[in-house]
């Protein structure tokens, strides 16, 4: 399977600026940062370079890219914005797609941002200083709902949400889509996509069936696989490492759909 053309002449046309795309979850263990790490290569190109920020303390998606942070580079560091953030960018061994490494410190960034005037634009400010370099922005953000992840909802055109279908993991994602609306957020942002899919299961088969291609759900869907579970293993995207394996054109369709959705 040949990669998509990311960056072919009629996306540029339609899509010249920056777009920020956010892979988040209330939920942990719903294959968050797998989708993150191969959307990440699947939308890099000669004409669409992409940065992923692994916000997420784990720092998961920084070990699949065998990148580590600079001991010296911190949260406070992070949110000093322009110039630390470059410097603190790392190439992956994938050309046109380059990474922010996490530090463990970032577990504290919620409290560096209750002391920024305005937390909520700290985080959008910051990223449009370095967005003239990259035509994708995705950031892996930890399982959680704070104010950092507010600060992200802030920042981001576009906030994917993998979702099992399942009745609690249903449940975290009304919980979301219930804070946005709460709190006067464009819930229109939210994208929920099935992840971890296993149709064999009655209540995958009954959820996907009632859910899938409403509004706020995509139809594209990652099926459970092992294959993705050994991304863990190769320490690289399963795109790029076996890109005619079903989950792999799985992640294919669903990039595409998301594209069509941002253009």
């Amino acid at each position: 399977m040949k990669k998509p053309d990311s960056g072919s002449e009629n996306y540029s046309k339609k899509s010249n600026e920056m777009k920020t795309l956010a892979l988040y979850s209330i939920k942990g263990g719903v294959g968050k940062t797998a989708a993150a790490v191969n959307l990440s290569w699947l939308s890099s190109g000669p004409d669409s370079p992409v940065l992923l920020c692994d916000l997420d303390p784990q720092g998961a998606s920084s070990y699949y890219f065998r990148v580590r942070a600079s001991k010296k580079f911190t949260g406070e560091k992070f949110l000093r914005g322009h110039k630390k953030i470059y410097d603190n960018i790392r190439a992956t061994d994938f050309e046109n797609l380059d990474l922010l490494p996490s530090d463990f410190s970032f577990r504290n960034l919620d409290i560096e941002l209750s002391e920024e005037k305005k937390p909520l634009r700290k985080l959008r400010k910051n990223l449009l200083e370095i967005g003239e370099n990259y035509r994708h922005l995705i950031f892996d953000c930890p399982p959680n709902l704070t104010l950092l992840s507010e600060s992200v909802f802030s920042a981001s055109d576009i906030i994917l949400v993998p979702v099992i279908p399942t009745t609690l993991s249903i449940r975290t994602y009304n919980q979301l889509t219930g804070f946005f609306e709460s709190n006067g957020l464009e819930s229109s942002k939210i994208l929920a996509f099935f992840s971890m899919v296993e149709m064999k299961k009655k209540m995958h088969r009954d959820i996907v069936t009632e859910l899938q291609g409403t509004p706020g759900f995509l139809r594209s869907m990652i099926p459970y696989s092992s294959d993705i579970e050994k991304m863990g293993i190769y320490r690289s995207p399963l795109t790029a490492l076996r890109p005619a394996s079903p989950s792999s054109k799985a992640y294919l369709a669903l990039w595409e759909e998301l594209r069509s959705r941002m253009e």
